[in-house]
């Protein structure tokens, strides 16, 4: 609609928007999609906001599909900005908290999102097969859009991936294949069997949309704080899409003026059974290494290897934000305290943030009174092996 090219994230070599694309062919990076946004903001305003359906494609002129036939959608996004003050009243200050709940997304987390746009634009750009390695919540998401939508689903997941998430992929029509390993040995097949299979690989980072659908969230903040962005962001971090996503919304509102250039400080919270970006992120390096032997029950937390670890870590270092691991026992243990407090039944991942929460208290690195937003990625109800 408003796009213009594709552009490197690393290296800033430009590309043809409207052809299927990978990663960048000169330095292995991720692509991302720019727009026009003096065009795009004739159109998208804050007033024309006000009477939009409630769904991420409310932010039509920022969303990469061309024609409006080619939108693959359950009606996914604008979840609810919930306030969390039982939980708050757990904590030793007080503290302005709120949960953003992706698990009211369809196929039950913030996946949804980055599926809708990618699956959305490789119908518009004409693939038939895609592929994608997934620890469970992205595969169930991409068997669904690509169903709705009439492509082939090939997906690829460690053999001790939840099980409602096998059982969601195959019962939705996708030609599922278990691998013992971990989410990179996944990736490592699709890789392997892509061109001869004739699959668009539709990994995360690897294709530039699913990113777009996710960044969303970083608008629905903006608007449901009444373009006022919280002090801070805690997200639970795998591939990391979410994160880098939202990054991306802020600086396209600052350029349409909506927001100034003051910035939430964006946390990464991971397992410390597979911490690659907390590791980098307190050693200063740019790129995160992979992170050997990876394990945690928190499956969407398991990737030793991000390939957008450098847009991560720049989005930390920029915010003034941090990287926190914590431990498996204590993120299932903030499952319940979560529940128990405000009556949600989160994923693993996003009930991370907790503890991680309550240790950026004891660091002072929170003050009082500040507006604090917690990511729940996911439906717990999807994890009960965990429990």
């Amino acid at each position: 609609m408003n796009v213009t090219h594709l552009e490197c994230a690393n290296c800033h070599a430009n590309y043809e928007a409207r052809t299927l694309q990978n990663l960048c062919i000169k330095c292995g990076k991720p692509l991302l999609v720019r727009y026009d946004l003096t065009k795009a903001g004739e159109t998208l305003t804050k007033d024309s906001l006000k009477n939009r359906e409630d769904n991420l494609w409310r932010y039509r002129e920022v969303l990469p599909v061309e024609n409006a036939e080619n939108i693959v959608s359950f009606g996914e996004g604008w979840t609810p900005l919930l306030k969390a003050q039982r939980l708050a009243e757990t904590l030793p200050i007080k503290l302005n908290l709120f949960i953003k709940d992706e698990s009211q997304n369809p196929t039950q987390s913030f996946k949804a999102r980055g599926m809708s746009a990618a699956v959305s634009m490789a119908k518009e750009l004409g693939a038939t097969k895609l592929a994608v390695p997934s620890a469970g919540n992205a595969a169930g998401a991409l068997a669904a859009y690509a169903s709705r939508a009439g492509l082939e689903a090939h997906i690829f997941m460690p053999s001790d991936t939840p099980r409602a998430n096998v059982v969601e992929c195959q019962q939705t029509g996708a030609f599922v294949t278990l691998i013992d390993g971990l989410i990179t040995d996944c990736g490592a097949e699709v890789a392997k069997r892509k061109e001869a299979e004739g699959w668009f690989d539709i990994s995360t980072l690897k294709e530039p949309y699913r990113i777009e659908g996710k960044k969303t969230m970083g608008y629905e903040l903006a608007e449901q704080f009444d373009w006022n962005l919280p002090d801070v962001i805690l997200y639970p971090t795998g591939g990391g899409t979410g994160l880098i996503g939202m990054w991306k919304a802020f600086d396209e509102m600052e350029a349409f003026g909506w927001i100034d250039s003051k910035r939430p400080r964006m946390v990464s919270v991971q397992s410390d059974g597979c911490a690659p970006i907390v590791r980098a992120f307190h050693a200063g390096e740019r790129f995160a290494g992979e992170f050997e032997n990876a394990a945690t029950v928190a499956s969407g937390l398991r990737v030793p290897k991000a390939i957008g670890d450098f847009l991560i870590l720049d989005a930390l270092h920029k915010s003034g934000g941090t990287a926190i691991a914590v431990r498996d026992e204590q993120l299932i243990l903030a499952v319940k305290e979560i529940g128990t407090a405000e009556g949600l039944f989160v994923a693993p991942e996003g009930a991370a943030c907790l503890p991680a929460l309550r240790m950026m208290i004891e660091q002072h690195s929170v003050k009082e009174t500040e507006r604090v937003v917690i990511f729940n990625t996911g439906a717990g109800v999807k994890y009960l092996e965990c429990f």
